[in-house]
């Protein structure tokens, strides 16, 4: 499955720890089996089930807010130098991969369409993907990403790269909406 996963997010190859990066890769196989999820399931899945005729797939928002952070952090460094604005890339690329990787626990399909499922009634995706990037060894501070991405993380002091990520993370879901 893990070529599954390279496939589809590409971006992860982004990620210069090796061990970093099989961990990212390890979580998303884990989120995939959870419920079987298929590559073309996995592509035609809305990014979000809190608007209306979403278009723009899970996969696709993934994706997209990733290299809108990785897109930033460089502009960032060549405006500013590293010594302004410390970004860690790998984790800033880690953070934006894993942020939504719980949403495949809290969908599912049924009748042929997205839904949250009972267990995403109870276990928002940052809770579970926080649980995921834990079992699998992520470091705490691309586990503050996703545990602070959405409104969870409100009051939250945030991270340059949360901060980064979040903002990404809303242009991408504003526009939708």
């Amino acid at each position: 499955m893990s070529e599954l996963v390279v496939e589809l997010l590409p971006e992860v190859n982004e990620i210069k720890d090796e061990d970093l990066r099989n961990n990212v890769i390890a979580c998303w196989d884990e989120a995939i089996s959870f419920r079987g999820w298929t590559k073309e399931l996995l592509l035609d899945i809305p990014f979000t089930l809190l608007a209306e005729n979403v278009s723009i797939s899970f996969i696709d928002h993934v994706r997209a807010v990733c290299r809108m952070c990785i897109a930033c952090d460089k502009v960032l460094d060549e405006m500013h130098g590293s010594k302004k604005t410390p970004v860690n890339r790998d984790h800033l690329i880690a953070g934006a991969l894993l942020a939504d990787v719980g949403k495949l626990m809290e969908y599912e399909i049924i009748d042929g369409k997205s839904i949250k499922s009972d267990y995403g009634k109870h276990i928002r995706h940052p809770f579970s993907g926080v649980a995921l990037a834990y079992k699998h060894s992520i470091p705490s501070e691309v586990m503050h990403i996703i545990a602070t991405h959405s409104k969870e993380g409100a009051g939250e002091k945030r991270t340059a790269e949360s901060i980064i990520f979040h903002h990404a993370d809303f242009i991408d879901f504003e526009l939708v909406k």
